[in-house]
């Protein structure tokens, strides 16, 4: 389609990444294939020498997956998407991409678990180092800056703790010192915060959450900002071999498509719930961008589109309490993961991020009485009901 960048975003769920096919088909088909034939031996030489349109082998390239690619570059502004079997996959290729021997990244302390956990379990014994920080403080950025950091890396909304970052300030940081800045945005997704805008360099999704939005694939993305970041990133991927099944990429496209409507929905419901929950006398301490007294309410106006559907909070009794409220909600589903129709909740230090040190949870703020609480698409209603009758339960 023509002039796709003109179109609304709304109108970019539904169209961005459309193709014709030979058939005419009115929904992007999918090409279950492991490898293409060549027209003749000259074609497939030309394919290999990168002179010449075509397929050659899934692993690097596919119709079906270059429609989701094209239309998650769409989403967020950036040059060309890059679909992965995983989110935890796209990360990888992050780190394998901008990380060497000898290399240090400064990141976000209150990362998604796994996130964090490679770095330590797998990076650390080939040379790499890392500084995990508060990044909602700039200056704690800075400061641990060293002449051998090649990554900065956020999420913001962190996850569990719903701590936001300044995207242009962490950028202008970077870049002043020549790093990249990678945002995990799988929080906000493209529909209510958009990094590269703000000056990020490379964008991740895991597009298992609110992008899919249904809890029936695993998958994740980079969108890179400009060709020469994809050039690189794109070629990790593709000799890691960490690429998307088409099928994903299909179920990916779908779920897409209803992204503005299911998310708009979430955030109404959960605003309702934020306010119910600052006023309970058995919730401690609640966390949601929307709320006026979350110390960020500001921050989160400037560079959100809206306040998103996660939020956290502590629960009066600490662990214990927490853990009575999850064994006693009944329609919202003690599951993790975020981002689907149904309300999810889970307890992040025994869950999530456990492979945590108890003092790097507490560092990060993820403390033992903290809830992750993913509001759904249900009757608000009816989630209020399930998390007043649960609490009743302390």
């Amino acid at each position: 389609m023509e002039n796709i960048k003109d179109l609304g975003f709304e109108s970019k769920l539904v169209h961005a990444g459309d193709f014709k096919d030979e058939f005419g088909s009115a929904v992007t088909p999918i090409y279950q294939t492991s490898t293409f034939s060549f027209k003749n031996a000259q074609h497939g030489a030309d394919c290999f020498a990168g002179e010449a349109d075509g397929y050659i082998y899934t692993r690097v390239g596919n119709p079906t997956i270059d429609a989701l690619e094209n239309k998650l570059a769409a989403l967020e502004n950036g040059y060309r998407g890059i679909a992965f079997s995983s989110g935890m996959s796209a990360v990888s290729g992050v780190y394998m991409t901008f990380l060497h021997q000898g290399a240090h990244m400064v990141a976000t302390g209150a990362i998604y678990g796994a996130s964090r956990a490679i770095v330590s379990s797998h990076f650390q014994k080939f040379g790499v180092e890392a500084t995990f920080v508060d990044t909602a403080n700039l200056a704690e950025i800075e400061k641990s800056i060293r002449p051998n950091t090649k990554l900065l890396y956020i999420e913001t909304p962190a996850n569990p703790t719903i701590t936001l970052t300044d995207i242009a300030g962490a950028a202008e940081i970077a870049h002043k010192h020549g790093i990249p800045l990678v945002v995990d945005n799988t929080f906000s997704s493209p529909y209510l915060q958009r990094p590269l805008d703000l000056g990020a360099d490379v964008v991740l999704h895991s597009l298992t959450k609110f992008i899919n939005g249904h809890a029936d694939i695993v998958g994740g993305a980079l969108i890179a900002k400009t060709p020469e970041l994809h050039a690189e990133l794109v070629k990790t991927r593709n000799y890691l071999g960490g690429n998307m099944d088409p099928t994903q990429a299909y179920m990916v496209i779908r779920g897409a498509k209803t992204l503005a409507i299911r998310v708009e929905r979430a955030q109404e419901n959960a605003m309702k719930v934020a306010q119910f929950l600052e006023n309970h006398p058995k919730v401690d301490w609640i966390k949601y961008p929307g709320l006026t007294s979350f110390d960020q309410h500001e921050l989160a106006k400037k560079q959100m589109f809206g306040f998103g559907a996660m939020m956290s909070f502590g629960v009066k009794g600490g662990f214990e309490a927490g853990k009575t409220v999850m064994d006693n909600v009944q329609l919202a589903k003690l599951a993790v993961s975020l981002g689907g129709v149904e309300t999810l909740i889970q307890h992040p230090a025994s869950m999530t991020h456990a492979a945590m040190q108890p003092e790097e949870r507490m560092q990060a703020g993820i403390t033992d009485d903290l809830v992750r609480y993913a509001i759904g698409i249900e009757s608000v209603e009816d989630i209020i009901h399930d998390i007043d009758q649960a609490l009743a339960k302390i």
